[in-house]
């Protein structure tokens, strides 16, 4: 029996503003993620005919291969991590660039006496070793007098002793250490050079290739999502303190101011948020290169990213 087109155009446009997503996070949610839950909270997602659900991730989360294997159709990750994957042969590619100036610091006290980078020296750094930010920093600092040790999540041990740094986010543990009563000193790495995207929204290669119309809708939703967020933040903070049982109002609070200055820049004034450049991306391609991270003979960044 034929049907007719006139019926089957109302079933495919049900089909296609229903159209459901998953997104998934590399870490619990927080400040860095707010943009999209902004989107979901505002119905942004929903005017562009998509339900997106926003997975929590959590240490080690496999976002990157996730996205890959098409477990999840979009992820949240770093550029660095994009890079490194796709030179082990993960196809993902970067469509948004949220933050633009890496929220990554080490953290030292006030008390220490240290300004700078240039300055660390005679502390207990705990760091995790094999990231390619600790890579860089070994390359680029003396690091006279310092003791690397594990990193473990927690603020506790920098709190307890004036001579202990480790890394952070910009936007959390500085506000968190602050709380207990120490007095924290941001160093952002960003001030070295090393400044990757953070918070990148990822898709497969075989997915941005079959449905670049879906992906399209999910980064410009995803994209006024942020500006809202940056814009007004309440509604926000108020879903992430619902989804996260594990933060506050007044680190939200902190976050957000400093994410204020980590998502704009020249290029965001230029060409709206979340814009991606080729000259951030082939610098960064070259210096895990220079660090031994990822092969010459991988590093092309040219399909990393794409500004849809």
């Amino acid at each position: 029996m034929q049907i007719h087109r006139a019926l089957l155009l109302p079933i495919l446009l049900v089909s296609i503003a229903n159209a459901q997503l998953k997104i998934a996070l590399n870490w619990f949610p927080e400040a860095e993620h707010a943009g999209f839950y902004a989107a979901q909270v505002g119905g942004l997602y929903q005017a562009a005919g998509l339900e997106v659900e926003l997975l929590p991730g959590g240490p080690g989360a496999p976002v990157l291969q996730q996205v890959a294997a098409g477990k999840v159709d979009f992820g949240v990750s770093n550029a660095d991590d994009v890079l490194i994957a796709r030179a082990q042969g993960v196809p993902v590619v970067s469509v948004l660039a949220p933050i633009q100036t890496s929220p990554r610091v080490l953290m030292v006290h006030e008390e220490s006496g240290i300004k700078s980078l240039a300055q660390l020296k005679n502390v207990t750094l705990a760091i995790e070793a094999q990231a390619p930010f600790a890579n860089f920093l070994k390359r680029k600092l003396p690091l006279t007098g310092v003791r690397l040790v594990p990193y473990n999540g927690s603020v506790a041990p920098f709190v307890a002793s004036k001579s202990f740094a480790q890394q952070a986010y910009g936007i959390s543990e500085p506000f968190l250490a602050r709380e207990k009563g120490a007095h924290p000193v941001n160093l952002y790495v960003s001030e070295l050079g090393y400044n990757p995207y953070t918070s990148v929204l990822v898709v497969s290669e075989k997915f941005l290739k079959a449905r670049p119309d879906i992906v399209r809708k999910v980064v410009e939703a995803s994209r006024k999502g942020w500006a809202a967020y940056l814009q007004a933040p309440a509604a926000t903070e108020a879903k992430l303190l619902k989804v996260n049982k594990q933060i506050d109002q007044a680190v939200l609070t902190y976050g957000h101011q400093e994410l204020l200055k980590l998502c704009n820049n020249q290029d965001t004034k230029a060409q709206g948020i979340g814009i991606q450049t080729a000259q951030r991306w082939n610098s960064l391609a070259q210096q895990l290169v220079e660090m031994g991270v990822i092969p010459k003979a991988k590093s092309d960044a040219t399909k990393a990213w794409i500004n849809p």
